[in-house]
């Protein structure tokens, strides 16, 4: 029987993009032996929350630079405005509707929306033009299901779900936050359910060895699947792509330091043999299997 992972997260957060990297080696490590579920938080519904805290779009693209370590794609360019976080949550929950199954690679794509362009994520037209390459969705339709009454019902349950965190774990770590009243997850934070009902939770972001830890302790029968070799072997388990940070993270053995310059020169082989292809992102690249 798999553990029940609850993946909550907001694509606007530099925090939960910065944790792709140990978020892919978990799919890949444990594959079907964990039972993905991805809830947004919700972040904001309104710019003006952010402005009445002192943020501005020129602080927001600045701060990006503090997240370049982490090794994920960003943009400097400065948005026209701050922007609100929801409907870009809305899209997520509209595709998990619509299309089960795609929602994360629409997840995905408005991550890279927020982070390595300037499209305004709070509108309709920012968001289509994020979703409109993601395969297998019909990107006007989950447009247009924004405000659905289902898709409002869905994503209200999901933004209490997120604010439950008053007296849990991730509270007692600080890994929690009150900017809107309530007590809420940040992202992104994994809960891990076993079949029995144990549950651990790993709050906000956090090292892949957390990840690893939990599992290992709520199941330590789990079969552990080693680095590939050749990222191609990875990235043919991730149609969607996978950027460099994230073929790093898959390729580095236990207990070693990952070596970036390896993965991307064995990247770069691969695409000059055909067996992959490059796609500029932001300040460094999308890698998929040709």
């Amino acid at each position: 029987m798999s553990i029940d992972v609850l993946h909550m997260s907001d694509p606007a957060c530099p925090w939960a993009y910065s944790a792709s990297p140990a978020l892919a080696v978990l799919r890949w490590r444990f594959g079907d032996q964990l039972a993905w579920r991805l809830s947004m938080i919700g972040l904001s519904e309104s710019a003006d929350a952010y402005a009445a805290r002192g943020y501005t779009a020129t602080r927001q693209a600045a701060g990006r630079l503090s997240f370049r370590r982490f090794g994920m794609p960003f943009g400097l360019d400065v948005r026209e405005r701050m922007q609100a976080t929801g409907r870009a949550c809305r899209a997520v929950v509209a595709t998990r509707l619509a299309h089960p199954g795609r929602e994360l690679a629409v997840f995905r794509a408005l991550q890279w929306g927020h982070m390595t362009t300037t499209l305004l994520m709070d509108t309709d037209e920012g968001i289509a033009a994020a979703i409109a390459d993601v395969p297998g969705i019909d990107a006007a339709a989950v447009v247009a299901a924004l405000d659905s009454p289902e898709v409002s019902e869905a994503y209200e349950a999901d933004r209490a779900r997120a604010r439950s965190a008053a007296g849990s774990p991730c509270e007692a770590m600080g890994r929690t936050a009150t900017s809107d009243g309530q007590v809420r997850y940040t992202a992104p934070s994994l809960v891990f359910t076993a079949p029995d009902g144990r549950t651990l939770d790993a709050g906000g972001f956090q090292p892949l060895e957390v990840y690893d830890a939990a599992l290992a302790n709520l199941d330590p029968t789990l079969a552990r699947r080693d680095e590939p070799s050749d990222p191609v072997e990875a990235l043919a388990d991730f149609p969607d792509g996978l950027t460099t940070a994230e073929v790093t993270a898959l390729m580095t053995p236990r207990n070693s330091a990952p070596d970036r310059t390896a993965a991307e020169r064995a990247l770069i082989e691969a695409v000059g043999a055909g067996r992959a292809t490059r796609r500029a992102l932001g300040d460094d690249a999308l890698w998929l299997a040709a």
